[in-house]
């Protein structure tokens, strides 16, 4: 009874846990206004690419996309770049 309970309170926990929010494209990210007109047909699915921008705060950041397996690119984090001078 112990072993099911855990089980199903584990199955819940992980269920939530892959929920991750979702990043809205800002003017300057490769998917603003949808997805780009060529294709990525080089690239392996699973690869992950990086495109710098300013952000909606005009501050340096640095998005990561993920391509899919239909060659489209989710993206998956933007984060500042911080300049040390």
């Amino acid at each position: 009874m112990k072993k099911t309970i855990l089980a199903a309170m584990l199955a819940a926990g992980l269920a939530a846990c892959s929920a991750m929010p979702e990043i809205s494209p800002i003017p300057g990210s490769i998917t603003y206004g949808g997805q780009p007109k060529t294709k990525l047909t080089k690239a392996p699915v699973g690869s992950v690419v990086h495109h710098q921008l300013n952000d909606q705060y005009g501050k340096r950041a640095e998005e990561t996309y993920i391509i899919e397996p239909d060659r489209s690119l989710r993206l998956v984090r933007r984060h500042q770049i911080i300049d040390p001078n």
